[in-house]
């Protein structure tokens, strides 16, 4: 093996696990790639060292032991057996360490940044009330056991026997548990888990739980050294002369988010000595630490039987009513952040992400991760990156709406719409309307031009592009958050298999092909009948779907009639905009009501279906939520862009529904205006409401909660002060994380997504919306994670599952629909086609569109010969020949070319904005080349690191035993 000398010598200089803070300080480490597991994050980059202070006892006074609750209580285990060996060890800090360690932290905070006396002097007498404040809420009551993991059970749950032997189970495993009562209700119980250090080690072991082993002294980006080190040392002058971005955060305000960096190995406790271990109560994480209790309590039973354990088992027959790892303390403080610091990761969440005063700000992406674990912080990466993406959508949406507003005046059609006084229009409907003048529908006219314009043709193709940049550098983004967060090589655990299938299909067994253990299976006949009824659920609700948007035409051609008619002058004039906002306002009332159906409808289908795994029910959920909601959304709105108006009829042969109600017909000027209408509302108001449920619902339910404590509701003590009540107990009073995990918020940008770029080409402004509801969604979604909610599981993950595929999907239909839209809906390919084969340009040199477009309005509405005594002719939109013709009423030439136009167009489209896409898609790799550059220079120096600290360990055993020591390595 070739060894290099310069990383020989800078690792020669770490001696082992037992280099001091300050000297790894000084060591020169030329310019590092970001990890987010920082090697020292548990004693030198925490917020006034969080973890140490929230983790090792400050005062040296003796603490008393843990102490069991003994209540003379029916439901309680009686005369449990005593705690596993071990359970006397004291696995945590001597007080001489914890000194060390906690002199050793305030030195490199020193080291860091200058700190003034009197900071210190406050920041040291607060501590004592922070530890004293905290300690009845997060530790055992010993003051030293952190906990780890809350249980919550009824005294009066019937189910005595399994809770207490998975108790005495958990005990076996290796972990601590203290009971408490409610302070708020007497029939509530909490089980405090803490895993003490072994446990720790073992399970991390088991779980393959990557942990910092050594800081990254060597040199990993190489490509400086090279002779554009000099071009890149000039463009960071330039960039230092440059104001400061108002947008990202401050390091001095997040210290937790320090550049230190580590390499990262599977955990091992035969080579425990080659990972940084400053401080054992800090070397594994809080997330961490909850999600190896959460790894033991799905995999411990509680009766005899193969499929008698975890706790999503016990939690489904309710001997427990809750599992849930506890917040790390409250999230507001009575002293300002700035000059004393944050209490927890907790409180630094809230007053920089959750607060709405730093809503321009960029979020903590490796602080979310370490909080809420990485499937969270994936969610928040993406909201926010597509966020971010949303804003040169946004500024073009912008554009294009003020070219048409500024151009509106100069329309040429809206001028002689405006100006047609003498042009009489056939009647709305036969029995009650009369003829009207097309000048009244002027301001329709100008409105329509505002969304149907030059522009929108452009629009339409940059936000297909837009939308396939996103996705591709979405992927690149991702690769570079898996690299940070250390999940390159992390691969899914095996997932145990659901309740409700292990209990449906436990007489059937086949051996697991990646476990090679039994389990239970089911047969391909069952799985596909299942799937055939689950299909057809799919189907009838679509078909309710369909049923709504009939009735909602229904409804639209009754009150066409009625407004055309109405004696109320200003809605008789304005009928056009009448009946498109009631439809709208009756469409948005019904979706809505069907939503509640469709989750209900969906829940029960799935569970039908009997899934194998969660994953694989979350998926099967989250697509059927998709299809329904997709569907009820957007069905009125594909009948109004393609339908609407397009089998009408003409005066003397209108089609009518039941033989009853006239069609309805588009307006003169298109019926863009009202696919933009329809978008504009559903779009608004669904955002509102949105928002109020995920904000305002999680509120009301809380206050609830709190009205009922203060006035003892619960049978409990009345707690007047809410700062009184330990950890636990207020984390109960949270609402718990929904039950479908990420799907609903996941769910809602989706189906916005698809309203930005589906019919973006008859709405602009739909980015504009969508990334202003965004701004307020990060941090309405912060504010629940974080003050409304209990924590939920960290859990890990590599990408955003099935939503990726569904979003590829939504950016192949929009680039169909939009091509529809221009052609179909708008009247771009009749203008063109007017202007370069019948207007008054075709013999002329010049292009200008107000002179090729004049006589286009008169040329696009046909002639009809009425019986009405004061109007003999009247005029409908259409191309048709007049009745004085040889064929009369028969479709002319023009409406010929125009139909071939818009076919034409279709295809060239389609083609040349699908190429464009697979071009850009072909040139954007997934990931980028320093990225995999860097992984390759970092395999290769951790593995000469891994060997040569194997060799030096080897050497240190040798010369202590004073004989060759073996030591096997795989």
């Amino acid at each position: 093996m070739v060894h290099h000398s310069g990383s020989i010598q800078s690792f020669k200089q770490q001696k082992g696990m037992h280099t001091s803070i300050s000297e790894i300080l000084k060591e020169k480490s030329l310019k590092p790639s970001r990890r987010s597991l920082p090697c020292l994050a548990q004693s030198q980059t925490h917020p006034i060292n969080l973890n140490h202070f929230l983790s090792v006892p400050l005062s040296p006074e003796p603490k008393p032991e843990v102490e069991v609750l003994s209540q003379s209580i029916s439901t309680s285990c009686s005369l449990l057996p005593p705690q596993t060996a071990g359970d006397g060890k004291d696995h945590y800090v001597e007080e001489s360490e914890a000194t060390t360690c906690e002199t050793r932290a305030d030195e490199s905070f020193l080291l860091q940044k200058p700190v003034s006396r009197a900071k210190l002097e406050a920041r040291t007498d607060s501590l004592q009330g922070k530890k004293r404040a905290g300690s009845s809420g997060l530790f055992f009551r010993d003051g030293k056991k952190r906990i780890d993991y809350i249980l919550v059970y009824k005294k009066s749950s019937p189910q005595v026997e399994k809770r207490c032997t998975f108790e005495k189970n958990l005990r076996a495993e290796g972990l601590m548990l203290e009971k408490e009562p409610s302070l708020t209700n007497n029939d509530i119980m909490f089980v405090k888990i803490h895993a003490p250090w072994d446990t720790l080690c073992k399970y991390a072991e088991q779980m393959n739980i990557r942990m910092p082993f050594r800081k990254k002294c060597y040199f990993t980006d190489w490509k400086s050294k090279t002779l554009g080190s000099r071009f890149h040392l000039r463009c960071r002058q330039i960039k230092s002369w440059l104001p400061r971005n108002p947008m990202k955060l401050d390091k001095e305000a997040l210290p937790d988010l320090e550049e230190t960096d580590c390499y990262t190995a599977p955990f091992s406790r035969a080579r425990m000595h080659h990972f940084t271990i400053n401080n054992r109560e800090t070397f594994f994480s809080n997330s961490t630490r909850s999600r190896i209790v959460h790894h033991v309590l799905q995999r411990t039973k509680y009766e005899d039987g193969k499929s008698k354990m975890g706790i999503n088992r016990l939690l489904g027959n309710n001997t427990y009513e809750a599992a849930f790892p506890p917040h790390e303390g409250g999230y507001k403080s009575r002293h300002p952040i700035k000059t004393h610091g944050a209490q927890n990761h907790r409180h630094l969440l809230y007053e920089r992400w959750a607060r709405w005063g730093i809503w321009y700000k960029y979020q903590p992406l490796d602080l979310i991760r370490r909080y809420f674990g990485e499937k969270i912080g994936l969610y928040f990466a993406w909201l926010g990156w597509y966020t971010g993406m949303l804003i040169p959508a946004a500024l073009v949406g912008v554009f294009v709406f003020l070219y048409g507003l500024f151009t509106m005046d100069s329309s040429q059609v809206s001028k002689e719409i405006c100006e047609a006084n003498t042009t009489i229009m056939c009647p709305m409907c036969e029995d009650t309307c009369e003829p009207w003048t097309l000048s009244d529908s002027c301001v329709y006219a100008k409105v329509t031009h505002l969304f149907d314009n030059g522009g929108t043709v452009f629009f339409a193709i940059f936000m297909a592009i837009w939308a396939t940049v996103f996705l591709e550098f979405w992927k690149r983004r991702r690769a570079e958050l898996t690299y940070d967060w250390d999940l390159i090589d992390w691969e899914e655990e095996e997932e145990e298999l659901r309740p409700q299938f292990e209990a449906k299909y436990s007489r059937v067994e086949r051996v697991n092909p990646i476990s090679g253990k039994p389990e239970p299976f089911q047969p391909f006949s069952d799985k596909l009948s299942r799937l055939m009824v689950s299909v057809s659920g799919i189907f009838f609700m679509i078909s309710l779907v369909l049923t709504a948007v009939f009735a909602v035409v229904v409804f639209r051609l009754i009150a066409m009639e009625k407004f055309a008619s109405l004696n109320w002058y200003f809605v008789k004039k304005n009928w056009q905009f009448a009946t498109s906002g009631t439809g709208v306002c009756i469409n948005f009332m019904i979706i809505m009501s069907l939503n509640v159906v469709y989750e209900k409808v969906a829940y029960l289908l799935t569970n039908l279906e009997h899934p194998r795994t969660e994953s694989e029910w979350e998926n099967s959920f989250a697509l059927k939520m998709f299809l329904f909601q997709f569907v009820n959304l957007n069905s009125s709105t594909f009948y109004i862009a393609f339908f609407l108006g397009r089998f009408a009829g003409r005066p003397g042969k209108y089609n009518k529904l039941f033989n009853r109600w006239r069609l309805e017909e588009c307006h003169p000027s298109g019926c863009l205006i009202d696919l933009c209408l329809q978008m504009g509302v559903i779009m608004f108001f669904k955002q509102i409401w949105n928002n109020f449920m995920e904000l305002g619902y999680p509120l009301l339910q809380n206050w609830w909660s709190r009205r009922k404590m203060k006035k003892g509701g619960g049978a409990g003590q009345n707690v007047d002060n809410k700062a009184q009540l330990p950890q636990w107990d207020k984390d109960w009073n949270l609402q718990p994380m929904n039950a479908h995990g990420l799907v609903d918020e996941y769910l809602e940008m989706v189906l916005q997504f698809g309203f930005t770029t589906i019919f973006v080409a008859a709405f602009p402004l739909a980015p504009l919306l969508a990334l202003l509801n965004n701004i307020i969604e990060i941090r309405l979604d912060a504010y629940k994670f974080v003050t409304q909610w209990r924590r939920p599981m960290p859990a890990r993950a590599t990408d955003i599952g099935i939503w990726h595929g569904i979003l590829e999907g939504i950016g192949v239909l929009a680039v169909i629909t939009n091509a529809f839209v221009i052609a179909i809906t708008s009247d771009y390919i009749p203008r063109f086609v007017y202007a370069f084969k019948y207007g008054p340009c075709v013999d002329k040199g010049h292009h200008h569109e107000d002179e090729c477009l004049r006589g286009y309005m008169n040329s696009s509405l046909s002639v009809f010969e009425s019986n009405s005594s004061l109007h003999r002719y009247c005029r409908y939109r259409d191309y048709r020949a007049p009745p004085w013709s040889a064929v009369p009423y028969e479709f002319t030439l023009q409406f010929w070319h125009v139909l071939a136009a818009r076919l034409a167009f279709i295809i060239v489209f389609e083609h040349l904005v699908f190429g464009i896409k697979s071009f850009i898609a072909y040139l954007i790799p997934d990931m980028p080349k320093d990225l995999c550059d860097r992984m390759r220079r970092e395999k290769y120096l951790m593995q000469e690191m891994m060997y040569e600290a194997e060799l030096e360990h080897l050497q240190k055993e040798r010369k202590k035993n004073g004989r060759r020591y073996h030591h096997e390595w795989p």
